[in-house]
């Protein structure tokens, strides 16, 4: 019996290193629809993540219809088109860059956007701890996506963490009718891989220190 769960840790462990170093972010999909069931399986590994006092501060919105992924897509185009052109960035330039975006965006199957509400999260009357709360529940949110991009990469979907909401938050709140408690962080575009893409990652003493 102990050489049988030798045996399964050590299974597990390989397929926990192919699951983790095998996501990609991809950006290209098959046309094919995901399931509802799927993307619940998904989601559900999503708020399975630890949160800050574990008020589960994430909120999740499903974009699976092609009429809102167009709307979606264009009123953020426009808004990033509109930044651009106020960098003094070259029209051509400007076009090609919203272009792919809207791409990469109506050609998915389906979209998650993360969001991030402060209704169960500690309230403090100073700037300091008040934006302590904040940043954590901003973490919790990114834990969930984590959970939900590596749970996608286990049913065999590509999945792209993309942060535009970030810089249009209003406009994603209204173009999808969240609820003003709900302060978007992330879109992730979700589908059947239509792509194979290589990643590379910088080794451990570049980035760690050890004390």
């Amino acid at each position: 019996m102990t050489e049988d769960r030798f045996d399964s840790a050590e299974d597990d462990e390989n397929y926990f290193w192919r699951l983790v170093q095998g996501r990609r972010s991809i950006r290209r999909y098959q046309t094919r629809p995901i399931p509802r069931s799927l993307l619940e399986r998904i989601l559900t590994a999503a708020i399975w993540a630890p949160s800050a006092h574990n008020r589960q501060p994430w909120r999740f919105c499903v974009i699976d219809s092609d009429a809102s992924k167009l709307a979606l897509s264009q009123a953020m185009g426009e808004c990033w088109r509109r930044d651009l052109a106020a960098d003094n960035a070259d029209p051509g330039f400007i076009e090609r860059r919203v272009a792919v975006s809207h791409a990469r965006i109506t050609g998915a199957a389906a979209l998650v956007v993360a969001a991030v509400s402060l209704e169960e999260m500690d309230v403090y009357p100073d700037p300091q701890r008040a934006e302590a709360e904040w940043l954590m529940a901003v973490q919790s949110t990114a834990l969930a996506c984590q959970n939900l991009l590596l749970a996608a990469h286990h049913y065999g979907l590509g999945a792209c963490w993309m942060c535009a909401p970030l810089f249009v938050p209003d406009t994603v709140r209204g173009i999808l009718n969240l609820p003003e408690t709900w302060h978007p962080q992330a879109l992730i575009t979700l589908g059947y891989t239509a792509e194979d893409r290589e990643k590379e990652r910088l080794s451990l003493g570049e980035r760690v220190l050890w004390r």
